[in-house]
């Protein structure tokens, strides 16, 4: 070359690609070297995100597929976390809604000093300080409040029932005067205006529904006191369930499940003084700024999250972050091998395999961010939109300032992200050990099937199982650990699973041999999508055998306390005076129920001592603060010989519980007697206990010789019964007892509960009294529940009265929960089969037109998708059919060794299977294919190949 020439040549550049680090010069540092590599990396994912974006567009269908299913629970979730920050009101939103208009609320909780915390949660008397259980009067409380102050009284959760045609309905009332302006702010009045005299009420919207009444109508309390006029539609902030609005009664003493509230109007503000005067006094005072000597550390007394429960949400969490993964993963399975040609390109011009695993990957990114974007958007703006809807229907309050969440929302967004690279990490790695040639070529050349993989899933699952069973046994976090273990190892198995079933494939027809031999091939789109199905099915079978064994457990702990179909007429707590006669209580009964007999139920009741103008009467020792009770004295020889302490020796405890004198100790039964002692001279016996009439005949006889009657035999001795009465005051220290020996006797072959009778000379002869507690009904079937709404209906026309009938069995039917479960399960079974089949479908166009070309039927194509879609749904649901009722034998044998070994002794679990689940989830495969089949066109078309 000329000297000319080589002096106009430009000097030779570096080739090497812009991604490929150069290597470090002589003499430079390691810090710079791994700033390329860095830096090398970075442009590598940004091409690969272009190159991500751009499929996308591309590829609109499986890009519209992938975002809905990420987008979906993204929408759930932001949904459920902006709703729940609305939900939390800040503590100045709190203390507003709680005081309205007033300065301070005041609870009189104690005789003596009390200590609060700073903002009056929570007040607790000091030691030796008795609960106050006297009421306060407006006078009293203001006494102890400085001069011109002004209070106000509200009575919450004051129960009121009305009758909504036969059937009576509990609302919960407040009472209050809401036409007083310190109390105004409790309320907000909609419409009319606020009751004020006895006859009148005043209503929510969720009251003004379930009543079925309009302003200015008419309703009928259940005690039959009167109805009562709807005079105005008021809405509680804090409580919009069923609620009622009741004017205040001047004297008079209401039955109330929560604590009077005095609000108070200050000339001066609440100072601190003041609190601690009123503390001293046992008053907690709620203010709009904190106590100064606060008692009680409020952030102890707050129910916090312990690392248990947040260990369970995350384990959970989990669960739900591999459905959603391996339902979008077969999206990019399949869009891998559409793209196997352009990922060889890129391996063709000096790509490695980390080029093409961020390729696959950044597939993931775009569409987890895109997804995320579009799920937290929507999911804000229903929660906004959708306020209203969800104050009064889910959380029935009034939400507090509006809010996001903004943690929360950063966390769901990130764990969708999360959620895309997952699902296409498998397939990254699949496109990074194609065949360059192959790809090149179009040729499919499936993977080689490597034998670690059923081996790691054999040894999760193993380890699951074994993992779960300690769980069940220690901890609920070991246990959901568990889970998550053997559902990773059925997930690692399942491709092994599904090429053992293709391979007896070949026995069967065309279409589901066909149908074998995809899924065989198309492993990687095959398998996240059966188990996709078989996680949500064993989930779904496995909480339902719990949910049926517990059902079951339950009924087989219940013991009757009545013969069955039988009625027990008590009178309720607002019922006062003499109750209606029997005649007359027979008489409604005769008219409503089916054919029975009725007799009078007497209870033992403290009798005051008598005086030459007082005879001894219950009602004159209630009044007097008195509380009695009446037991039966085991004999020293049918005392348990052994000590508490004993108990930890696991020889004792099975000594214990072979021993018939420690049968006491034993828990787990469920009694539904409401009465267990009696005063009665054998009249109520045969409705009470259904025994033979000649145990009733023997019984009648000691209880008219002044004896009692006990059910269990280890209580007489030598044909005497040893009775110990207890009577009380208010006052702790005030307690003495009565024993008395009187003639007893064993009623055998009624029910199964422990029930003392007493006759009236007995219960005298211990210092009591009988008291009229109800009627008992002894019926020849058990009343239908419209027989038992209208008898309760026509009682109260006689008296506050309640109807209780004796069922057989405890009310805990489960079965809306168990197909509620099919139905959320058969759900997910439906879409990933539809998923799965669809995408199939849009592969295996070559073999469609191979099938059109020598000649198959049109039905082939359509047929060939049903057997697709029962490939997925089918193979899904008998794994998880089989998982789910393993892990649930496996949880609850270990609880039942568990309860074993406890003590007190437990009732263990049967093991329950869930026909209804079952039965639902093996029609959903068909429903799965019938669906398949009917929206897969019939046509095949023919496509002609260019070589």
């Amino acid at each position: 070359m000329s000297p000319k020439r080589a002096a106009t040549v430009p000097p030779r550049r570096d080739r090497r690609p812009a991604d490929v680090p150069r290597p470090a010069p002589a003499g430079g540092t390691d810090d710079s070297a791994r700033q390329r590599r860095i830096v090398a990396a970075l442009r590598s994912w940004r091409a690969a995100l272009r190159i991500a974006r751009r499929e996308a567009g591309r590829a609109r269908g499986r890009t519209a597929l992938v975002l809905a299913m990420i987008a979906l629970p993204v929408l759930a979730l932001a949904f459920a976390a902006v709703s729940y920050d609305m939900s939390q009101l800040t503590r100045a939103e709190r203390i507003d809604r709680q005081l309205g208009t007033a300065d301070a609320e005041l609870r009189w909780l104690a005789d003596g000093p009390l200590t609060q915390d700073a903002w009056g949660d929570n007040g607790y008397p000091r030691e030796g300080v008795r609960h106050r259980n006297r009421p306060v009067t407006a006078a009293e409380l203001t006494a102890q409040l400085p001069a011109g102050t002004r209070v106000g009284k509200a009575q919450w959760w004051v129960p009121f029932e009305a009758r909504v045609g036969n059937r009576r309905k509990t609302f919960d009332g407040r009472q209050l005067d809401l036409t007083d302006p310190l109390l105004r702010g409790q309320a907000r009045q909609l419409a009319g205006r606020p009751p004020t005299a006895a006859d009148e009420i005043g209503l929510n919207q969720a009251a003004l529904r379930q009543l079925h009444v309009r302003l200015g109508d008419r309703v009928a309390p259940a005690d039959g006191s009167g109805d009562r006029t709807v005079v105005g539609v008021v809405e509680f902030p804090d409580g919009l369930g069923p609620t009622v609005a009741l004017p205040p009664a001047p004297g008079t003493q209401v039955e109330s499940r929560g604590e009077t509230r005095w609000f108070v109007d200050l000339p001066d503000g609440v100072d601190p003084g003041l609190t601690d005067r009123l503390n001293a006094r046992g008053i907690v005072v709620v203010a709009r700024t904190p106590a100064p000597h606060p008692g009680v550390d409020a952030g102890l007394l707050d129910a916090s999250v312990s690392a248990e429960q947040a260990s369970n949400a995350v384990l959970i969490g989990g669960l739900g972050l591999l459905e959603v993964v391996l339902l979008v993963g077969p999206a990019f399975a399949v869009g891998v091998r559409r793209r196997r040609r352009d990922l060889a390109l890129v391996a063709v011009a000096g790509g490695d395999a980390a080029h093409l695993r961020r390729i696959v990957l950044a597939d993931g990114v775009v569409l987890g961010c895109a997804g995320a974007a579009a799920g937290l958007a929507l999911g804000v703006a229903a929660a906004l939109a959708a306020r209203p809807l969800t104050e009064e229907y889910v959380f029935q309050a009034r939400f507090g300032a509006y809010r996001i969440f903004p943690a929360a929302l950063a966390a769901i967004a990130a764990v969708a992200v999360l959620a895309g690279v997952l699902a296409a990490l498998a397939p990254a790695w699949t496109a990074a050990r194609q065949d360059v040639v192959a790809g090149l070529a179009g040729r499919r050349t499936p993977p080689p099937h490597r034998r670690r993989w059923p081996l790691i899933g054999a040894v999760l699952t193993v380890g699951g199982a074994a993992v779960a069973a300690l769980g069940a046994a220690q901890s609920t976090t070991v246990l959901f650990a568990g889970l998550v273990l053997g559902e990773l190892g059925l997930v690692f198995a399942t491709p092994t699973l599904v090429g053992l079933l293709a391979q007896a494939g070949r026995w069967l027809p065309l279409a589901p041999r066909v149908a074998l031999r995809d899924a065989s091939r198309n492993r990687a789109s095959a398998a996240p999508a059966i188990s996709a199905v078989m996680a949500a099915v064993a989930g779904s079978v496995a909480l339902g055998v719990y949910v049926a064994s517990d059902d079951a457990r339950t009924t087989a702990t219940y013991r009757p306390g009545l013969p069955y179909g039988h009625v027990m007429v008590v009178g309720s707590g607002a019922a006062t005076g003499t109750l209606p006669p029997v005649a007359r209580v027979a008489e409604v009964a005769a008219a409503e129920l089916p054919p029975n007999a009725v007799a009078r139920i007497d209870t033992p009741a403290c009798a005051a001592p008598a005086t030459p103008a007082t005879p001894a009467t219950p009602a004159a020792a209630a009044a007097a603060g008195e509380w009695c009770d009446v037991q039966a004295e085991l004999p020293p020889g049918q005392l348990c010989p052994y000590e508490a302490s004993q108990l930890q020796d696991a020889a004792v405890r099975l000594r214990v519980r072979a021993d018939p004198r420690c049968a006491e100790w034993l828990s787990g039964v469920r009694n539904g007697s409401p009465l267990s002692s009696v005063v009665d001279e054998g009249d109520a016996l045969p409705a009470l206990t259904g025994a033979a009439p000649q145990e009733i005949a023997a019984a009648r006889r000691v209880l008219r010789a002044g004896g009692a009657v006990v059910t269990d035999p280890r209580y007489v001795l030598d044909g005497r019964v040893t009775l110990v009465a207890t009577r009380a005051l208010d006052e702790p220290e005030s307690t003495g007892t009565v024993r008395a020996t009187v003639p007893g006797y064993v009623l055998r072959g009624g029910i199964e509960v422990d029930q003392l009778v007493l006759s009236h000379a007995a219960a005298a002869r211990v210092g009591l009294a009988a008291r009229q507690h109800g009627y008992i009904l002894a019926t020849d079937a058990a009343p239908t529940p419209d027989q038992q709404d209208r008898f309760d209906a026509e009682l109260q026309r006689l008296a506050p009265l309640q109807v209780v009938v004796e069922r057989g069995h405890p009310e805990t039917d489960q079965r809306p929960v168990l197909l509620l479960l099919a139905i959320a399960s058969g759900l997910i079974t439906v879409g990933a089969a539809a998923v799965a089949t669809g995408l199939a479908a849009a592969e295996g166009r070559a073999d469609l037109s191979t099938l059109a070309a020598v000649g198959a039927s049109p039905r082939v194509r359509r047929v060939l998708s049903l057997c697709q879609a029962g490939v997925i749904a089918g193979l899904g649901s008998a794994l998880g059919i089989t998982a789910g009722l393993g892990t649930a034998v496996i949880v609850l044998v270990a609880t039942n060794r568990r309860y074993a070994e406890s003590w007190p002794v437990e009732e263990p679990y049967p093991i329950v299977v869930p026909w209804l689940t079952l039965g639902v989830l093996v029609v959903v495969p068909l429903v799965a294919m019938l669906g398949a089949g009917l929206f897969t066109r019939s046509r095949l078309a023919v496509e002609r190949r260019l070589d």
